[in-house]
C-alpha cells in the first residue's frame, strides 16, 4: 500500500498480468499433455488431453463381439470416463494453485 492506505494500483496490475500469463502457460501445457484411461483389463484405452479433449480410442479386437455390442459400448464409456477423470485431476494440480486467489477457481474449468 502507498501512504494513505490505498493499494498500489501498478503493483496490483503487474500481479494480475503475471497471474494471467501463468494461467495461460498452464492451460497450454494441459492442452499438450495426454492422459489415458482404460477398461476391461486394457481391452479399451482412451487417450484424453489434459484439457479434456478425446484424442484416441484403441479397442483390442478381443473386445469386439458382434453378438454383444452393449458390453463394448460400456467398456468405451468406462475408458473415456477414466481418462476424463485423469484429465480433471491434472487440471486441478496445474490450475488449482493459480486459481485459488480467484474466489475458488474459474467456473467451467473443472
Amino acid at each position: 500500500m502507498i501512504p494513505g492506505g490505498q493499494p498500489n494500483m501498478q503493483a496490483l496490475l503487474q500481479q494480475a498480468q503475471k497471474m494471467q500469463q501463468d494461467l495461460a502457460a498452464a492451460q497450454q501445457e494441459l492442452a499438450e499433455t495426454e492422459v489415458e484411461g482404460s477398461a476391461g483389463g486394457g481391452l479399451v484405452t482412451a487417450t484424453v488431453s489434459g484439457a479434456g479433449e478425446l484424442r484416441a480410442l484403441v479397442i483390442d479386437p478381443k473386445a469386439v463381439d458382434p453378438e454383444d455390442t452393449e458390453t463394448l459400448a460400456d467398456l468405451v464409456v468406462a475408458a473415456v470416463h477414466n481418462a476424463t477423470d485423469a484429465a480433471q485431476e491434472l487440471q486441478q494440480r496445474k490450475l488449482g494453485p493459480l486459481t485459488q486467489g480467484l474466489g475458488g477457481g474459474l467456473p467451467g474449468l473443472f
